[in-house]
């Protein structure tokens, strides 16, 4: 017999990761090894236990599941990572896959399909829930509603957006560049006011259109 996938569950709802352990159970190629109530003690049990597959929950105390996948996707490029959340806004989509998600599905989907997810992503397959596919297509071939201005982006401003589309927050961008969180927003306002765009995740998509960067977090 194979060795059974092997898979940690972060939620800080004892109720969720305790219903989803007895779902698990049930079948015979996948085992929970571990446990984690909050971004931080994610990164503990990935490092202790080193699971085959992650279930990362996002709104979670003292750190949330998007900073987790960031840390333990940047120490370990091979991680398996499934969010299941209840949030479908673009605020989390995004920047979830962005920091290397290879998994997105809601917590109102079939115990079947959270089952089929594991394996996909076990396998090193992408497994999206159709609304989350869905809505990242529509934003990928979207163009913009008009054209840019004519104005170009600075340099600075341009170093911003790169970081955008990597899903980093406005704090982590302030750290990267070394300048105050308040000018970040200046430049998070300019860049959306010169490209006429309405959101950050609309950034993030126009730098994926225009080749500054890609879904594996490269840029150029």
């Amino acid at each position: 017999m194979t060795q059974p996938i092997n898979v940690l569950v972060v939620d800080d709802h004892v109720i969720v990761r305790r219903g989803i352990r007895a779902l698990l159970s049930t079948e015979p190629d996948i085992q929970v090894i571990g446990e984690a109530t909050n971004g931080k003690e994610a990164i503990t049990q990935t490092e202790a236990l080193i699971p085959d597959v992650i279930l990362m929950d996002l709104v979670m105390p003292e750190m949330d599941g998007i900073e987790a996948i960031r840390h333990i996707t940047q120490h370990n490029s091979q991680a398996r990572i499934v969010v299941l959340t209840s949030f479908a806004t673009d605020e989390k989509v995004f920047p979830a896959i962005k920091a290397g998600a290879l998994g997105y599905l809601l917590k109102d989907s079939e115990p079947e399909e959270l089952v089929h997810a594991i394996r996909q992503v076990y396998r090193g397959e992408s497994s999206l829930h159709p609304t989350i596919a869905r809505k990242l297509l529509q934003e990928l071939s979207r163009p913009p509603q008009r054209p840019p201005t004519t104005e170009p982006l600075t340099e600075r401003e341009l170093a911003v957006l790169k970081l955008i589309a990597q899903g980093l927050s406005n704090q982590e961008i302030a750290d990267e560049l070394v300048i105050s969180e308040a000018t970040v927003r200046t430049h998070v306002s300019n860049i959306l006011s010169k490209l006429h765009l309405a959101s950050r995740t609309q950034a993030a998509l126009y730098a994926l259109r225009e080749g500054l960067a890609s879904l594996n977090g490269e840029v150029e």
